[in-house]
């Protein structure tokens, strides 16, 4: 059973850097995507940073120029470098993925998440 477990959250002031990180285990088949996507109560659910399988990402508009997401090579463990972070940067961070070659077009067709890690970015 796939398992996904993130830390590096915490609370930083705006224009400073954290690095998330995931913890994957428990995968069935070779082939999924990977990605972190944040929760606000105000906002919903957004994609912030996709990896397919065959190494290409997505990003949202919002964190382009600002965040990288990538992978070990194990692909054991998932990243989301974060710098120049802004308050509205401020959610709670998940780990997702879902078998495949692609990415899932909607983040409601993601099976598996982990616990989430809360980002908290102040003026």
């Amino acid at each position: 059973q796939v398992q996904l477990v993130e830390s590096g959250g915490g609370s930083v002031q705006s224009g400073g850097s954290l690095r998330l990180s995931c913890a994957a285990s428990g995968f069935a088949h070779s082939k999924y995507c990977m990605g972190w996507i944040r929760q606000t109560p105000g906002k919903g659910r957004e994609a912030v940073a996709t990896l397919a399988d065959d190494g290409s990402t997505t990003y949202a508009d919002s964190v382009k120029g600002r965040f990288t997401i990538s992978q070990d090579n194990a692909r054991k463990t998932l990243y989301l470098q974060m710098n120049d972070l802004k308050p509205e940067d401020t959610a709670m961070y998940y780990c997702t993925t879902e078998y495949g070659t692609w990415c899932p077009k909607w983040v409601d067709e993601y099976d598996y998440w982990g616990q989430g890690t809360q980002v908290t970015v102040s003026e």
